[in-house]
């Protein structure tokens, strides 16, 4: 394509956690880039992942579920403040609302920033419409609506991707003039051993996500390419406490034989290639007060909001 046709630009998807956010970015680039699990606050990191759409590029910012955090809680403050920098660095800001939850405060909490900060294209997006009456659905975006000056609003399932490819043409045809700034076939530029340890952390969410607790991590310790294009991963899960350690292993080691097969068929399909995935469980009780822990998923440890 001739760069004097393309066209680019960076839209943040932001909203309350498990708004649907990670599912919606996914279906909008055609791949899995970020991690979807059936727990709320589990994207960490703002995740970028790219779609083309005609002659427009268009790179999604994928933030953490925005949030009150705990006053005395270190990794939540760092995960909210990823989120509010991933919305100021975009030019336009899809907002994200669950339209099958009652409760607004999460959502009234955003827009209440959003009023406060610098005017940006913000179009309100209902998701998981297919849980709601046509009737609530009306009655939802009138009232958001009339509290912030949306710049078009749009009703979509992400999960069953109703709706997405109208919502993707509309945002290719909003992107600026501008040429390309990623290869033509690149989906995400988050790095392929942070994205190996994001797919065995969805697995484990999805596994145990009701014994699991939140203060857990994946981190990918050795990566071996080989000549015949087979890959090695070797990761380790860290938690705080040896309990929770004894959950992931299962009787026998069982649960974790399972997350491996299941992050280990993902990472192969994912990467075109067989891949050998050794998992390891550790305990390390202060994991979320290591800056190099912050550091890697791109997070300020220092931040207060």
């Amino acid at each position: 394509m001739s760069e004097h046709n393309q066209k680019f630009g960076f839209v943040a998807v932001a909203g309350a956690p498990n708004a649907g956010k990670s599912t919606l970015i996914n279906a909008l680039v055609g791949a899995k880039v970020s991690i979807v699990s059936p727990k709320v606050q589990t994207t960490r990191t703002r995740v970028l992942g790219i779609a083309l759409h005609e002659n427009a590029q268009i790179v999604f910012v994928d933030t953490p579920g925005i949030f009150q955090p705990s006053q005395n809680n270190k990794l939540e403050k760092a995960i909210v403040s990823a989120a509010w920098e991933g919305v100021e660095d975009s030019e336009t800001l899809l907002l994200m609302v669950d339209a099958s939850k009652k409760s607004g405060k999460a959502t009234q909490y955003i827009l209440d920033h959003l009023k406060d900060g610098k005017a940006r294209k913000t179009i309100l997006v209902l998701n998981k419409i297919d849980k709601v009456r046509r009737a609530e659905l009306l009655d939802i975006s009138q009232k958001l609506n009339e509290s912030f000056d949306f710049e078009a609003t749009f009703m979509i399932s992400a999960l069953k991707e109703d709706g997405t490819k109208q919502l993707l043409s509309y945002l290719a045809s909003q992107m600026a003039d501008e040429q390309w700034h990623y290869p033509e076939d690149h989906i995400t530029d988050m790095p392929m051993r942070l994205m190996a340890a994001e797919v065995t952390r969805e697995k484990l969410f999805y596994k145990l996500h009701q014994e699991l607790p939140y203060n857990l991590t994946v981190e990918t310790d050795t990566w071996e390419n080989f000549e015949n294009g087979d890959i090695k991963i070797e990761q380790t899960i860290y938690v705080t406490r040896d309990t929770h350690k004894k959950i992931i292993l299962g009787k026998d080691g069982a649960m974790i034989k399972q997350v491996g097969q299941q992050s280990r068929q993902e990472l192969s399909t994912f990467m075109e290639t067989p891949v050998h995935l050794k998992l390891f469980v550790k305990v390390r009780e202060n994991w979320q007060d290591d800056a190099e822990r912050y550091s890697m998923w791109g997070l300020d440890p220092k931040a207060s909001s």
